[in-house]
Order: structure tokens, then sequence, then C-alpha cells
């Protein structure tokens, strides 16, 4: 069995993980025990951010869209409802943007709503 050497193949992993990790605390961005640990659980926290960050957005479009709805005079879930049976297929997000910049072209949207649950 031949001896394997592995001088470059450890400097290159180790220097990938050291650009990961730079700029950590302490330890965290020297020692290469740390340095995997740390950036273990910063991958963790990536991937729990990005789930989190859609969840948040739907929250603030959902907020939005009743502030809006509740200054023309209904609530979310009743406008919601309406949109459905009027058959009006917008996305919380362009609901949300609508909401905020053409208050204008929500209230006529709030309007068609109002006129297909009546």
């Amino acid at each position: 069995m031949p001896r394997v050497k592995r001088g470059v193949v450890r400097r290159q992993k180790r220097k990938k993980l050291s650009k990961l990790t730079k700029g950590y605390f302490q330890n965290k961005s020297k020692l290469y025990k740390f340095m995997r640990e740390a950036a273990e659980k910063a991958g963790v926290y990536a991937y729990v951010g990005r789930k989190r960050k859609k969840r948040d957005y739907r929250s603030l479009w959902v907020v939005r869209i009743n502030a809006a709805a509740r200054e023309n005079g209904t609530t979310y879930s009743v406008f919601m409802r309406g949109l459905k049976a009027a058959g009006i297929e917008l996305d919380r997000k362009s609901l949300a943007e609508l909401a905020a910049r053409e208050p204008s072209a929500f209230t006529a949207l709030v309007n068609k709503v109002k006129a297909a649950t009546a």
C-alpha cells in the first residue's frame, strides 16, 4: 500500500475553511477544530435563516394587506375570502405592493371584492 501525502489537499481544505470563518471571534477563525465547528454552526443558522426569511416576508405582507383593507372598511380574512369568490388570483406579495404604492388601485380592488361577496 503506497504512502499517502496530503500536503496540498490538506492546505487547500484548511484555506477554504479559513476563508469561510474569517472574522469570527477568537479561536473560531484560527484553530482548525474550532473553525470546523463554527463553519458547521454557521451553515445551520444560514439554512434556518433562509426558511425564516420566507416566513417573515409573508407575515409582513399580511400585515400590510390587513392595514390597507381596514382603511377601506373590511378585514384581511374577509378580503381574502372575497378575492377567491371574485376569482381574482393575486398573491400576497403583489397585494402588499399594491396596498403600499397604489392605494387607489387597492381601493378599487376592495370595491370589487365587496361587490362579489354582497
